[in-house]
């Protein structure tokens, strides 16, 4: 039986649920595979880099729906959707970030629609919905931590993990609630092993006349696709620290000193986890992920929640 590219459903033969499809469109009763290889698909990203609005270190296009044609098409400006294609260096990264950013969901975090799409080559493609894009061009203000700070891309690591909340404090309409979102975030990301949450994977928008956090995005288990010794828990230090973290620095630290968060929503957000970790072990079976790549998943997922005592 297989299951739904973007809800994780059972839906038999096909690859996506009904529900899945609406998500990208009501009026979309199936979705076409890419016509390019992942190689090719990579080729693209670089030929088209320095004309997109779109950047890192991943190959990414970008896309509109098609709804007509039941597909994806590149473009590159005013596109809709960023697709990730597979990569050289790292396996399973598309499979990785599209359970993650699932599992975020059941955590309460608020992601853009996201899924898996297929390739010439058989191979799978991460995309997700640009959530700062509006009907007919329009734009919502955006900007990333990095900006906000006055860092670039070359120095996108050279904060801490309490510089976020000076950011949250000051530019945020409602900082106490937007403080609560980034408390579970950073929660999440340790759970899951997302180590590469650097100022530019986290982003302000104002939407109804609000400036707050905007949706998740770049949500991964980096940890088990690095190579080598020593891996960092955080990219941004806490309390001086990226590894060897522990709930009195991540919860009491954090939480109740930095954050100045309530005892009562501090254990709601804990509670609230809790409850998530049967929902996501599992998406962990059902994903589009390698079997070793699911056993270091779960794995590394069993080691953080005894850390944080849930």
């Amino acid at each position: 039986m297989n299951h739904c590219r973007i809800t994780y459903q059972p839906c038999y033969e096909s690859a996506y649920s009904p529900k899945g499809l609406a998500l990208l469109s009501k009026s979309l009763t199936h979705l076409n595979d890419l016509p390019f290889s992942a190689d090719e698909q990579r080729r693209d990203a670089m030929l088209r880099m320095e004309k997109m609005s779109i950047q890192g270190v991943q190959p990414k296009l970008s896309a509109v729906l098609n709804v007509r044609g039941h597909c994806f098409d590149i473009t590159d400006i005013g596109g809709t959707f960023i697709l990730k294609p597979q990569n050289h260096d790292f396996p399973n990264l598309p499979e990785n970030e599209a359970v993650t950013m699932c599992m975020a969901t059941k955590a309460g975090i608020e992601v853009p629609t996201t899924g898996l799409i297929g390739s010439k080559d058989g191979s799978l493609t991460y995309f997700i919905r640009r959530f700062d894009r509006l009907k007919k061009g329009h734009k919502l203000a955006t900007e990333d931590f990095a900006q906000l700070l006055g860092f670039n891309r070359e120095t996108k690591y050279n904060a801490s993990m309490e510089k976020l909340v000076d950011v949250v404090e000051q530019f945020c309409t409602f900082p106490m609630l937007e403080k609560t979102k980034l408390f579970r975030l950073v929660l999440f990301n340790f759970l899951v092993g997302n180590e590469d949450a650097h100022l530019k994977n986290f982003s302000l928008i104002t939407r109804s006349g609000k400036v707050e956090l905007s949706p998740a995005y770049d949500l991964l288990n980096s940890t088990i696709v690095l190579r080598g010794a020593n891996i960092e828990e955080l990219a941004l230090p806490l309390a001086g620290k990226k590894r060897k973290l522990n709930r009195e620095l991540l919860v009491n630290y954090y939480g109740k000193e930095h954050l100045r968060l309530s005892d009562k929503t501090i254990r709601q957000i804990l509670n609230e986890l809790q409850t998530a970790i049967p929902e996501w072990l599992h998406l962990l079976d059902v994903c589009f992920l390698s079997d070793g790549l699911k056993d270091k998943y779960r794995q590394l997922l069993s080691n953080r929640i005894r850390v944080l005592g849930l």
